[in-house]
């Protein structure tokens, strides 16, 4: 599974492990990798944020597989820096700017998980750029790395899930309080954090969908995994983390006709 969502899908293994006494074993890796198994064939099973290529998917194609896609929550790119910084607001624009190697003066670097990570291909994209720029780019291996180098370096802009912000392990949540999550501009012109209720309407301008890709071609423990993020129970577990369930939970409300007296 993508490692940018990591947190929130082992919150939802260890319920659904304890509540059906099954047991599932989770792959954290970039999205190139995790693709690169699937277009081998190596793996039929896989959580991203977003779908194969016609080219990427071609080995399932020539086995008449047809993907079973379920959509499992709302997810964002965050964008963090020192919190000694102070009050700093982005516009992608300028992002886009700096990947684009045209104006490099706003940020003194960006700083992404791993080079073949999620995050880097969806602001790739963001940006229209097929490469990374040689100089001012920082990569490491996980998000965690990300968010403790921008806590000890003044001037960088961290590219992170926004998970790993809104539900830190508690034993990293004095590094996560030495950075702040940047408001980015908006297509109405107002700057807004990765908030639920911002990511929830859309409005927050670099939103993306967590999905999980069933090409086994049969219903197994996986399509059963699916099923329970995607139900009642997981999509709770998905509102309590931050992030924006695919579809509200619902909510039981008692009415009482008499109010009791003590």
């Amino acid at each position: 599974m993508d490692e940018t969502i990591l947190p929130i899908i082992e919150d939802q293994v260890m319920v659904f492990e304890n509540q059906y006494d099954a047991k599932i074993k989770l792959v954290g890796k970039s999205e190139m990798e995790i693709v690169k198994l699937l277009s081998e064939g190596k793996y039929d099973l896989a959580i991203l944020t977003r779908s194969l290529s016609p080219g990427e998917a071609k080995v399932f194609d020539e086995k008449k597989i047809k993907p079973k896609e379920t959509l499992l929550a709302m997810d964002a790119v965050a964008f963090i820096a020192n919190k000694s910084d102070g009050d700093i607001k982005i516009d992608l624009n300028d992002i886009s700017a700096f990947m684009q190697e045209k104006d490099q003066s706003k940020f003194a670097g960006l700083v992404f998980d791993n080079a073949n990570s999620s995050t880097v291909a969806y602001m790739k994209k963001v940006a229209g750029v097929q490469q990374l720029p040689k100089e001012k780019i920082y990569s490491f291996n996980n998000n965690n790395e990300v968010i403790e180098f921008v806590s000890k370096n003044k001037g960088m802009i961290g590219v992170v899930g926004v998970n790993w912000i809104s539900q830190p392990l508690p034993e990293f949540q004095s590094i996560v309080d030495k950075v702040s999550v940047l408001e980015v501009k908006a297509k109405n012109g107002n700057f807004v954090q990765p908030t639920q209720d911002q990511i929830g309407r859309q409005t927050y301008p670099a939103t993306r969908v967590i999905k999980m890709l069933n090409y086994q071609g049969y219903s197994g423990l996986g399509m059963g995994f699916a099923s329970f993020v995607a139900g009642e129970i997981g999509q709770r577990i998905i509102l309590k983390s931050g992030l924006v369930p695919m579809r509200m939970p619902s909510r039981n409300i008692i009415v009482r006709k008499e109010i009791e007296k003590k």
